[in-house]
C-alpha cells in the first residue's frame, strides 16, 4: 500500500502500514503522512500524525499557524514585540504571541517549538525538561530501568523518542524508539525494550515490534491458497524507514537491496526464483559498508501476492534476529554504524554492528501452510570494533534455503531398511548355511561365524546400495520433475534426512570394500590342478627323467596354466572405457549440472546464469544411475554382440583345454569347486600341424565323439561336490610336498624332486577319478534342480559318491574369477567413484582416483593369484608370462 493511496480525509499510518482517518477540519498532507488543516483553519502541530484545528476568524497566516489582523488603520507603528505584517493593501503592526518570538534578520515572528509552549507556556524550556530538542512537562522517567549503549545516538534521543510518543503521540518518535529497541538487540536487559513495553500501554502510533500485524487474520499463519509455478518469481516489498523513524517508501527487493555482496544483477535476483536454493558470501570492508549505510536502513519485508478475490495483497515475513532465538519480529536492518558514535554524530564510529548472514526461509508445501509459515527471514548480527581501522575484512553471507517436512520419508527408509536388512540376515545364513555343506564343516566354530559375517556384510552393503540409490533416483524424479505446482523440497543441507543418507552410503561402500576384499581372498588361495590327459606314445623315456615320469611335452600345461593366469582378471566391461564414457556424461556434456538445488535442468547453464549449490543426494543420484547405466550398456554389448561376433575369452579357455588335452580341477572350498573337462576327442594333442588342423576338421564333420564328460554329451564345464574320504586322498598326495616345502630337507633339488612326484600322483589319481577307476571314491553326474540354481544351494550331501552338476553354460567356473563376480566389482566402482566425487566435488579427480584404485587391485590380485598358481600347479613362474 502507497500514502498517496489513502482518502483525502485519511493517512498513510506508517507505524502499522495501513490508513487511518484524519481528524475534524482535516485532510490528508501532500504526501500523505500526516494531516493538515482545512483553508481558514489554524493549526497546532506537536509532532503527531493527526494535528488540532481552530477556525481563524481572521486571515490565516502563511505558515496557518496564527490568524492576523491589524490594529492601528493604515499605518502600523510596531514595538520591539511587534513584527510589520505586509497584507494585500496596507502593513500591519502585529504584536508577537506568546508562543512565538521576534526574528532580527527577517523582522517576522517565528513560532517557537510546540512542545516548548505546549510545556510552560513560553518559548524558553528549563534545562531538566529539555531532552533531544524537545521540551516535557514531566521529563523524570528514572523508574524505567535498563541498560544503555555507550552511544551519543542513544543518549541523546532514546528517553526524548519515549517521551514524545507517549506524551505527544508523535508517529515518528515512536518509529524511532523501535528503531532503538532494534538496535540495541544484543543487549539482554535493555533500558530501549524496557521502554518501548511501557509505552504500548499509552501510545496509538507504536509500531508493533514482535509478529503480530494485523494484516495476518487472527490464528492465520500464512495466506490461503499460495503457488508458485516452476522458476516463478517470488515477489517480496519491503517498508524502509530512516534511523529517526522517518518513513522511506516502499521497495523492491531485486536488484541486490538485501544483498551484501556485488554481482551481477541476473546472478542477485536468482534468490527470488522459487525452488532456487541460493548461497552468496564474500569478504567487504568495514568502510565500504559505512559508505554504503552511513546510518542505518530499517526494513520490514512482506510477500506481495493475489488473494482468493485476485485483489494484491501483502503478507508480512517474520523476522527472527538470530536462528535460536524465540523473538520472532518484524524489522531489522543491514548496517549500523550510527549507535558506535560515542562524541557527537559526526565522529568515527568505535564499533559497527552489521547482518552478517541473512537467510530466507522457505517452508513447503506453502499451499496449505500449517504452523510452520511457508516464508521466514533470520538474520544473524555481527558487531566488531574497528579501533580506527575501517578498512578491515569482514564476512557477509545471503542465503535462501527450502524445506518440508520429512518425516514421512524418513519413516519409508527405516521400513526399507527393516525389510531389506532382514532378508540380508537371511541370506547369509543361507550363504553360510551352503559355504558350511561345501566346506564339510559339521559344527558352528570361529571359521563359520567369519564367514556368517562376510556374507552379512556384502548383503547389507547390496541392501545400503538399494536404499541410497532409490533415494537418489527418487528425488530426481519428484524435484526436478515438478512441472506446475511446485510442493516438493530436497532434504535440507545438514538435515536429519540427508545424514541419514550420508551415513547410508558410507556404510554401503565401507562393507563392499569388505565384500570385495574377502572374494579376492578367496580367489587369490584357490587350490587348482591342471591334469594332462597326454599319454606317451612309445614305452620309451627321455634319459634323466623320473621312473614314473611319461614322455610327453610340458608345453601344453604351461600354456593352459598361462591362459588360466590371463584371464584371472578379465571382465565384462572395459574399466577405461567406463570411466571415459562416464567423465564424457558427466562433465562435458554437464548432466552433473542437473543435481543443483534448483529446477533447471539444463546441461549448460551459461556462465552468466547462478548455480546453485550441489545436493549430495542428486549429485550421487545421477552420478550412480549413469556410471551403472554405461556399466549395464557395456554388459550388454559384451554378452550379447561381444563375445558373439568377436571374442570370448572364458569359452575359449574350454576351448583350449580341449585342443591341449589338458582339463582344470578347482577347488573353491574344501569339498566344493569346479571342473572343466579338456580330454581330447582325438586320443593326443602333442601332434603336428598338419594332424591338428586335420582332427579340427574332423570335429567340424561330426566325425568324432562329442568333447563332453559323458558319452554324447557337450557340456564341459560342472560344479562339484566331494566326498570327504576323496578329500582326505588330495591331502594325503599334497602332505609330504607340504612336510618337504616346511623342512626344507634335500635342497633345491629334493624339493624340485618332491614337486614332481606329486604332480604324477596327484595327475594320475584325477585322471583316474574322472575315469571311475575307484569305485570306493566314484561320481555321479547329474543335473542341479531349479531351486539349486536359484539359492546356490546343493540339497543332497555326497556321503558315497562325489556329484558334478552339469552347467550348460559353460561359464560356472568363473565365479573363481573376476568375470563371475562383476556384480560386486560394478558396485564397487560405482560406491568408489560416488564417493570419491562427494567428497571432492570434482569429477575428473573421482575420474583419475577410481582408475588408480582400480589399476591397484587389479595389480595385487594378478600377482598374488599367479604365485598361488604356481604353487597349486607346481608350475614355475618363469612359464608364466
Amino acid at each position: 500500500m502507497q500514502p498517496q493511496s489513502c482518502g483525502m480525509t485519511e493517512f498513510f499510518n506508517s507505524a502499522f502500514l495501513q490508513c487511518s482517518a484524519c481528524g475534524a477540519n482535516q485532510i490528508r498532507s501532500s504526501d500523505g503522512l500526516q494531516c493538515v488543516c482545512k483553508d481558514g483553519y489554524t493549526v497546532t502541530d506537536v509532532g503527531s500524525p493527526i494535528v488540532e484545528c481552530a477556525a481563524c476568524t481572521g486571515t490565516v497566516s502563511q505558515d496557518k499557524r496564527r490568524c492576523l489582523k491589524c490594529t492601528s488603520g493604515n499605518v502600523c507603528t510596531c514595538t520591539a514585540d511587534q513584527t510589520q505584517v505586509d497584507s494585500l493593501d496596507t502593513v500591519s503592526c502585529v504584536t508577537c504571541p506568546s508562543n512565538s518570538v521576534v526574528n532580527l534578520d527577517s523582522a517576522t515572528c517565528v513560532q517557537c517549538q510546540e512542545t516548548f509552549y505546549a510545556a510552560t507556556g513560553t518559548c524558553h524550556c528549563p534545562t531538566a525538561q529539555l531532552m533531544g530538542g524537545l521540551c516535557f512537562k514531566e521529563p523524570s522517567i528514572t523508574e524505567v530501568l535498563g541498560t544503555v549503549p555507550h552511544s551519543f545516538w542513544f543518549q541523546t534521543y532514546l528517553d526524548a523518542g519515549y517521551l514524545a510518543c507517549t506524551a505527544y503521540n508523535n508517529l515518528t518518535a515512536c518509529q524511532l524508539l523501535t528503531n532503538m529497541v532494534i538496535l540495541s538487540f544484543n543487549v539482554l536487559d535493555s533500558r530501549a525494550y524496557n521502554l518501548y513495553n511501557k509505552a504500548l500501554a499509552t501510545s496509538v502510533y507504536l509500531p508493533r515490534l514482535v509478529y503480530n500485524n494485523p494484516l495476518v487474520p487472527l490464528g492465520q499463519t500464512a495466506p490461503r491458497g499460495l503457488s508458485f509455478q516452476r522458476n516463478a518469481k517470488i515477489n517480496f516489498k519491503i517498508a524502509k524507514y530512516d534511523a529517526s523513524g522517518h518513513f522511506l517508501g516502499w521497495q523492491d527487493v531485486t536488484g541486490g537491496t538485501l544483498q551484501l555482496c556485488s554481482d551481477t544483477q541476473k546472478k542477485l535476483d536468482a534468490a527470488y526464483l522459487f525452488g532456487t536454493s541460493y548461497s552468496q558470501s564474500c569478504s567487504v570492508q568495514i568502510s565500504e559498508l559505512l559508505k554504503q549505510f552511513p546510518e542505518p536502513v530499517f526494513y520490514e519485508l512482506f510477500l506481495q501476492y493475489s488473494d482468493s478475490q485476485g485483489n494484491e495483497s501483502l503478507w508480512p515475513v517474520p523476522v527472527m534476529s538470530s536462528p535460536g532465538s524465540s523473538q520472532v519480529q518484524q524489522r531489522f536492518f543491514l548496517v549500523d554504524g550510527l549507535t558506535g558514535r560515542q562524541d557527537n554524530l559526526n565522529s568515527q564510529p568505535q564499533y559497527v554492528t552489521y547482518a552478517s548472514k541473512l537467510v530466507l526461509s522457505v517452508y513447503q508445501p506453502i499451499s496449505s501452510p500449517g504452523n510452520e509459515p511457508p516464508f521466514k527471514l533470520t538474520v544473524q548480527y555481527t558487531t566488531v570494533n574497528i579501533n580506527g581501522q575501517p578498512n578491515s575484512q569482514t564476512q557477509v553471507a545471503f542465503a535462501v534455503t527450502y524445506s518440508m517436512n520429512q518425516d514421512s520419508k524418513r519413516t519409508n527408509t527405516f521400513i526399507a531398511l527393516a525389510v531389506l536388512g532382514g532378508l540380508s540376515i537371511f541370506l547369509a545364513m543361507l550363504e553360510t548355511s551352503s559355504w558350511s555343506h561345501r566346506a564339510g564343516q559339521q559344527f558352528i566354530n570361529c571359521t563359520t561365524i567369519i564367514k556368517y559375517l562376510a556374507f552379512l556384510t556384502g548383503n547389507v552393503a547390496n541392501t545400503l546400495f538399494l536404499i541410497t540409490i532409490g533415494t537418489g533416483i527418487y528425488w530426481l524424479v519428484a524435484f526436478k520433475g515438478q512441472h506446475t505446482a511446485v510442493d516438493v523440497a530436497l532434504p535440507s543441507p545438514g538435515g536429519s534426512l540427508e545424514t541419514d543418507f550420508i551415513i547410508y552410503l558410507s556404510l554401503a561402500f565401507a562393507f563392499k570394500a569388505l565384500q570385495l576384499i574377502h572374494m579376492l581372498v578367496v580367489q587369490m588361495t584357490i587350490s587348482i590342478f591342471l591334469i594332462d590327459w597326454e599319454r606317451p606314445k612309445n614305452t620309451k623315456h627321455h634319459a634323466g627323467s623320473s621312473s614314473s615320469a611319461p614322455s610327453v611335452s610340458a608345453w601344453r600345461t604351461f600354456f593352459v596354466a598361462n591362459e588360466w593366469n590371463e584371464i584371472q582378471t578379465t571382465r565384462k566391461l572395459n574399466p577405461l572405457l567406463q570411466l571415459f564414457a562416464v567423465l564424457l556424461i558427466l562433465e562435458v556434456i554437464g548432466v552433473i549440472n542437473i543435481a543443483v538445488r534448483d529446477l533447471n535442468l539444463a546441461v549448460q547453464p551459461g556462465a552468466d546464469n547462478y548455480q546453485a549449490p550441489w545436493s549430495p543426494i542428486l549429485r550421487y543420484g545421477i552420478t550412480a544411475s549413469v556410471w551403472l547405466a554405461v556399466g549395464i550398456a557395456q554388459i550388454l554389448f559384451f554378452v550379447v554382440i561381444y563375445e558373439r561376433l568377436v571374442e570370448d575369452k572364458i569359452r575359449q579357455f574350454v576351448d583350449l583345454c580341449s585342443m591341449s588335452n589338458v582339463s582344470v580341477f578347482i577347488l573353491l572350498h574344501q569339498c566344493y569347486g569346479f571342473y572343466i573337462h579338456g580330454r581330447s576327442v582325438h586320443g593326443h594333442a602333442d601332434v603336428s600341424m598338419e594332424t591338428m588342423h586335420s582332427n579340427l576338421q574332423k570335429e567340424k564333420d561330426n566325425l568324432c565323439a562329442l568333447r563332453g564328460l559323458e558319452p554324447s554329451s557337450e557340456i564341459q564345464t560342472f560344479d562339484f561336490l566331494l566326498t570327504q574320504k576323496f578329500r582326505d586322498q588330495l591331502d594325503k598326495i599334497v602332505r609330504p610336498l607340504s612336510k618337504t616345502t616346511m623342512n626344507g630337507r634335500g635342497g633345491s633339488q629334493g624339493l624340485l624332486d618332491q614337486k614332481t612326484k606329486t604332480y604324477y600322483t596327484m595327475n594320475r589319481f584325477l585322471s583316474s577319478f574322472l575315469e571311475h577307476v575307484h569305485e570306493d571314491m566314484d561320481y555321479m553326474v547329474k543335473d542341479k534342480l531349479f531351486l539349486e540354481k536359484i539359492m546356490n544351494y546343493e540339497f543332497q550331501q555326497p556321503f558315497e559318491r562325489s556329484m558334478f552338476y552339469n552347467d550348460p553354460d559353460g561359464i560356472v567356473f568363473s565365479s573363481v574369477l573376476y568375470y563371475g563376480n562383476e556384480l560386486v566389482l560394478l558396485l564397487f566402482d560405482t560406491l568408489l567413484f560416488c564417493i570419491i566425487d562427494l567428497g571432492t566435488q570434482n569429477i575428473v579427480l573421482a575420474t583419475i582416483l577410481t582408475y588408480l584404485v582400480q589399476q591397484l587391485l587389479e595389480m595385487l590380485r594378478y600377482y598374488i593369484a599367479r604365485n598361488n598358481l604356481t604353487k597349486k600347479t607346481l608350475v614355475d613362474q618363469c612359464f608364466l608370462i
